[in-house]
Parts: C-alpha cells; structure tokens; sequence
C-alpha cells in the first residue's frame, strides 16, 4: 500500500515557508476529476492520520487538506489537531446553512478555515467571521474580481488572501500590491531578476565542516555529506575546485573529486573563509529544500535505473537544477563560473538527455502531473512504486538535514 500524494509550498510575503497543501491522488496513475473527492479526502486524511504522521511530511508546517461537505459532515477534519490542519473548503461546495453551522463548529474548535478557488458572492459574508484565507486563483481572476473581493473583507481584518497559481515574479509583486499575504505557486522556481546573489550556507554545516577538518585525519565520507546537504556551500567548493589555481586535468563533477582535489590544507583554508565569510547565516529557504530534495530523488533513482549514470553526479545535477532561482542568475551566467562536467552542463542548459528526463520527472511529481509522470517513468524504466517510495523519502532527507542544519 503506498501513498501517492504531492505537497505544494504556501509562502508567505518574505518567501519563508507558511505551509503545506497536500495534493491527493489515489495512485500516480490517476487525475482528478476521475478521483471522487470524498474518497480522496478520506484517504488523504487516513493516510496522513495513521499511515505517515502528517508532521513528517510537512516539516511540522500546517497542512491545507480539502474537505468535501460530506467529509465535513462526518467530522473528518477533527482526527487532526487544529495546528496541524489548514480546513480548505473546496471551491465546488455551495454556501448554505448545513455548511455555516460545520464552519462556525471548526472554528470554535480552534481550526483554520481557507475557503479554495474563491468567487464572490454576497452569501458568503455570513462565514467571514468563521474564515482565516481565502485563496484567489491567479489565472482565473480579473483584478477587478480581486478588488471586489477585498472591498468585501474590509471589515473581517482578520481574513488573509493567499493567492494561489502564482507563476512568474511579476505576478508575485502584483499580488503583495493587492494586499495578498499568502502565495502558493511556482513562482520562485524561476530567477527573479538577473543580478548576482549569494546565500550563505547553514552555521551548523560550517562548524560540522571545521570539526571535521581539525582532525588530523579527514574523513573523507563525513564531510562529503555535510557539503551534500547545503546547496549552497556545494556551488562554493565547486566553483573554488574548479578555478585555474589548482590546474585539475579534468573537469571536477562530485564532491568527493572536489574535496580530493583541494587536499587537507587547502580544504581547511577554504572553510575558514566560508565561515568568517557567513558567520550569520539564512536559515535555509523551502527552495534549497527542494534543490535538496531534487538531488536526493535524483540520487536514489539513478541507482535504480538500468543505465550507467553515477549517483554522484546525479545528486549533484538534481542539486543545480534549481541554481539559478537560488541565486537570481541566469543559468548560462552560473555556468560560466562554475565549469562543471560537460553531462552536467548539457543537462541544465539544454534540459536533453536521461538526466534531463530525470529531473523532468521529480518537476511533475511536485507539480501533482501524474499522467505526465507514468510517461517520464515508463521512458526511463522506472516503476511507479519505487519512484514514490523514493521521492517520498527524498522529502523526508531534505526535511531532516534542513532541521539539522537550521
């Protein structure tokens, strides 16, 4: 019995993590509307309940779970707690009493209410007292239709819009304008703007790293996992490795080639300037979260796949794949500072080849595209439950280093 379900991020206005919407499906096969949505809430809230334990895959965030009338009705929402659950109305159930009696329930039970796909009507003023967000569809609504929607929550200050199918930086920056505090879409998967930004890689990675390095002997293992778990801190070393000093024979496409090249003394100089250097790091953003996550499935799958791609530098492509969001860079520009393997290169700039295919995959995964999943899957001689079972526990990889490394 496996769990097929995708996990879409809900920023808020500084782009940290707000929380979770969890998109079900009853097989990786499988799309709505062929899903009937009472049989997806129950399973969604069975799996997430007795199954996995909602906080592991969330990351201890809220999760917004959609709820039918019926499953309202039969109480479903209460076999969570009321910080683990967002309650997410779905846009098809039509405001009446039945349903403003549940809503005013939840809410004295502590629960928050988001009403999905919002369209005003003046019937629904009687549940704002009742309701926390409201999400807007982006691709659906006119401004106008937005305005009308905040002139009618202008008395409830409480109730926050997240507006939802956000695709581009310039539709991001119209919705803060608007007066949206909530974002859900793929927004931050492309650079914002092309100028040059650096992140700082985790204080807790850099004093592992200089733990690791004060040993008279280095454990080669140990510090090439910390490097694999900061994105970050990987570009760094990489591009460093990589530059004219050191006069490599080949291009470097690991770590542990980086690492080897560097030798003892030159890794030990290098992380003390990376430490000085960051001496108060960011916490790391859902987005390296999700480079990470991206490595690791890349990882896991390259070692199931009947072709001669190294693991490696299958973890280290998935790594790059979300650079240049990660930096606000052009991709060409990144590349250019960092002269990885030519397959690597190919892989980011052209999106050719079987790794390309790769990462394709883990993109539809996140995107909940099932059908467009089973075709990428069946190309690269995958099966369905070892591609969930991977991806699944990817998440939960990234989730832990990202705590330990906060």
């Amino acid at each position: 019995m496996y769990f097929y379900a995708a996990r879409q991020p809900i920023l808020d206005k500084n782009k940290n993590l707000y929380a979770y919407e969890l998109l079900f499906r009853d097989s990786i096969d499988n799309v709505f509307p062929d899903v009937d949505g009472d049989e997806a809430t129950s399973k969604m809230v069975e799996a997430s309940k007795f199954n996995m334990g909602i906080s592991e895959f969330t990351a201890n965030k809220p999760a917004f779970i959609n709820f039918t009338l019926e499953t309202l009705s039969q109480g479903y929402p209460e076999m969570l707690t009321p910080n683990e659950l967002v309650v997410e109305i779905l846009e098809t159930i039509k405001p009446g009493k039945r349903l403003l009696g549940l809503c005013k329930d939840l809410h004295e039970k502590g629960y928050t209410i988001a009403l999905d796909d919002y369209e005003h009507q003046s019937v629904w003023a009687h549940f704002y007292p009742f309701i926390k967000i409201i999400k807007i569809d982006w691709q659906l609504s006119s401004i106008d239709d937005i305005k009308e929607i905040i002139a009618a929550i202008e008395k409830f200050p409480h109730i926050q819009l997240l507006a939802e199918k956000v695709e581009t930086y310039e539709e991001y920056n119209q919705a803060v304008e608007l007066g949206c505090e909530l974002f859900q879409g793929f927004f931050f998967a492309k650079p914002e703007m092309v100028k040059t930004k650096t992140l700082s890689p985790s204080q807790m990675a850099m004093a592992e790293l200089l733990y690791e390095t004060s040993k008279p002997d280095l454990d080669l293992a140990s510090i090439t996992s910390v490097f694999e778990r900061d994105v970050t801190l990987s570009y760094k070393l990489l591009r460093y490795a990589n530059s004219a000093i050191f006069r490599r024979r080949a291009e470097i496409s690991t770590i542990k080639q980086a690492l080897v090249t560097l030798g003892s003394v030159e890794l030990k100089r290098f992380m003390g300037l990376m430490f000085t250097a960051n001496v108060n790091p960011d916490k790391p953003s859902e987005l390296i979260n999700s480079a990470m996550t991206r490595a690791k499935f890349c990882e896991l799958a390259a070692e199931n796949m009947k072709t001669n791609i190294d693991s490696s530098i299958a973890f280290l492509t998935g790594l790059l794949s979300l650079i240049d969001a990660i930096l606000d860079e052009d991709i060409n520009s990144i590349l250019e500072k960092l002269p990885l393997a030519q397959e690597i290169k190919d892989t980011l700039l052209t999106r050719e080849g079987t790794m390309a295919t790769l990462i394709q995959l883990v993109e539809y995964i996140e995107h909940a595209q099932w059908d467009e999943s089973t075709a990428t899957m069946e190309s690269l001689g995958l099966t369905k439950e070892q591609v969930i079972e991977d991806y699944n526990e990817a998440i939960s990889w990234a989730d832990e280093q990202s705590q330990l490394t906060s």
